[in-house]
Formats: C-alpha cells, sequence, structure tokens
C-alpha cells in the first residue's frame, strides 16, 4: 500500500501543469497546416503549452481580439499590424514567428487553357478579392507586374464579400477569380473552373501570415513566446520532412468536411510553392516586399521600420 501512494505521489510530481495560451486565427485554412500539425503532434505541449484556437474571421476583429485581451497571440496577415500601428496603438504588436511566406490564392479560369499568358486578363472581367486586403493587394500588384492595369485594362470586381466570391465565380461572374484552396481545386475538380497561375509564386516572399502579440505580453513572458516559437518550427520541419498525404491525415480533424485526397492536393501545391514558412524568421527582405505591395496598391498608410514591428529574437533562437 505505501509503494503504490509513493509511485502514485511521484507521479502526480511528475506532470507538469500546461500554461494556457489563447490564441485567434483570421481563419481556418489549409494554409496554416503547420500550426495544426503543431497542435496535433503535441508539439505545444512538449513545450509546456495548451493552445486553445479561436478562429475570429476578419483581420479587424482578430486583431481587437489581441487588443483587449481576448486573445494572447494572432495569427493574421503582417499588414494589419502595419495598419494598427498607423492608427496610435499604445501597446505596439510585434509580429514574432511567419507561418506563411507567400500569397495563397490562385488564378482560376472559366474555360481550360493549355498555354495561359498574363495578358489574356486584358479585356476580360477579374473577379478579385476585398479590397485593402492582402489577397487583392498581391493579386493587383502582380497584375501591374505583367503590364496590367487592373482598374483600366479590364473590368476588376472587388465588392463582393470574400464569403460569396466562390459562389459569384459558379453562377456566372467573370471570367477569372481570385481564389484560396481548398475552394480553387475543388473548382478544378467539378470541373467548374481551372487553376492557371499562382499569385503566390509571382508576388514572390512576404510576411502573408504571422504569430504577432502586444510588446507588454513579450515583456512580461518573454519564456512562453520563445516556447511557442519553438514548437511552430517544429511543425514547420515536419510538414517538410514528412508526405502531404501524413500532413494531411494530421491536419484532418480540422477540416472534417473536406476529403482527405482534397487536403493532401493542397498542402502539395502549397508545399511545392514553398507557402509554408521553412523557419519562423520574418527577414527584413520579406518585410519590404510586403510594404511595396500594399504602397502599389494605394494601401500602406507609411513605412514602418522594420525593428519597431519585427521581433525575430525568438524565432533565430529556436531555428539555431
Amino acid at each position: 500500500m505505501f509503494t503504490l501512494m509513493l509511485l502514485l505521489v511521484l507521479s502526480a510530481c511528475g506532470e507538469k501543469e500546461l500554461q494556457d495560451v489563447k490564441v485567434g486565427e483570421v481563419t481556418r485554412s489549409i494554409f496554416y497546416a503547420p500550426q495544426y500539425v503543431a497542435i496535433e503532434k503535441g508539439f505545444f505541449e512538449e513545450e509546456g503549452l495548451n493552445v486553445e484556437l479561436t478562429t475570429i474571421p476578419g483581420g479587424d476583429k482578430t486583431m481587437t481580439a489581441l487588443l483587449s485581451d481576448g486573445i494572447d497571440i494572432a495569427l493574421v496577415g503582417s499588414e494589419t499590424s502595419i495598419y494598427v500601428t498607423a492608427q496610435g496603438a499604445n501597446d505596439p504588436i510585434k509580429n514574432f514567428a511567419q507561418l506563411t511566406q507567400t500569397d495563397g490564392t490562385f488564378l482560376v479560369a472559366r474555360e481550360k487553357i493549355e498555354h495561359f499568358s498574363w495578358d489574356m486578363l486584358k479585356d476580360s472581367t477579374f473577379l478579385g478579392q476585398r479590397k485593402g486586403g492582402m489577397p487583392q493587394m498581391a493579386g493587383e500588384f502582380v497584375l501591374k507586374k505583367h503590364s496590367i492595369d487592373p482598374h483600366n485594362d479590364l473590368e476588376l470586381i472587388q465588392n463582393v464579400d470574400f464569403a460569396n466570391i466562390a459562389s459569384a465565380f459558379a453562377s456566372g461572374t467573370g471570367d477569372y477569380v481570385q481564389l484560396f484552396e481548398p475552394t480553387a481545386s475543388v473548382f478544378e475538380k467539378e470541373g467548374r473552373g481551372y487553376i492557371v497561375a499562382s499569385f503566390g509564386t509571382e508576388s514572390g516572399h512576404l510576411p502573408y501570415t504571422a504569430f504577432m502579440t502586444k510588446a507588454s505580453f513579450i515583456d512580461s513572458d518573454p519564456e512562453t513566446v520563445e516556447k511557442f516559437t519553438r514548437a511552430i518550427k517544429k511543425a514547420q520541419d515536419w510538414v517538410y520532412e514528412n508526405s502531404a498525404e501524413d500532413v494531411a491525415k494530421v491536419i484532418q480533424p480540422f477540416f472534417e468536411d473536406t476529403d482527405i485526397e482534397l487536403i493532401t492536393t493542397v498542402v502539395e501545391r502549397y508545399r511545392a510553392q514553398e507557402s509554408y514558412a521553412k523557419d519562423p524568421i520574418l527577414d527584413e527582405e520579406e518585410w519590404d516586399n510586403l510594404q511595396d505591395v500594399m504602397e502599389e496598391a494605394g494601401e500602406l498608410p507609411r513605412r514602418m521600420d522594420y525593428n519597431e514591428l519585427v521581433d525575430t529574437s525568438f524565432a533565430e533562437k529556436v531555428t539555431k
């Protein structure tokens, strides 16, 4: 009896209490696969963290939750930290770990095109993304890169709500549409549209989605931020070291209504173009590219100093 009690006491002493960390993601997306891998493979738990993940649709709502202490960490486009800072945030926002490093949208044509060229968009009707959002800014940046004026060389539609863009195209609006996965692959599978180009490949590396928090949270609990970043790095490594099929199986619980083969296709497509960042370091070249894209779209309030909004100390430490 004494031995049994001793074992129970030792067992209880060996159990570490996990620290809760509230994370808000701007949407639920296969684009964020490494985050779900970190949860499902127990990488956060290995670091002593219990991540409470909430989906908060809309960058503005996600940032409001962060600023009001509704969440500890936000997973959202880095452009939101620029918007908030420009408005005069009392507690500076810091991007500390990058999750995706390219745009995540694809150009889908209504008809099958054997030999696509960007010139084909001239005089067409293009169903784009919401004005001021990163997908739309990246889209316009790519069009201009190919000498297409998005406001004069084609009919640009950008007043359709994000949730209704796919259904608008399916019902006959537009010759081309800018879509995220898995919708782009679903359309291709059903013969409703055909992927002809990747905005992610065309726009180059930029901090499309990053984990950010308030400077006060980093100051008060740097250890938690470091542990969180280390778990993300483990997940990033795992995503690239294992097959797309294995990644799809791990993250499927987050996409119960999506076919496993479709998840696999999307993971492979994002991985092939290296949309998933290979490490959490947000470098200055990517930051400058982000601001160039925003400036080109006329949405940059003012250029923000890299060191003002980016803290790479944790990412650099766990990457070493």
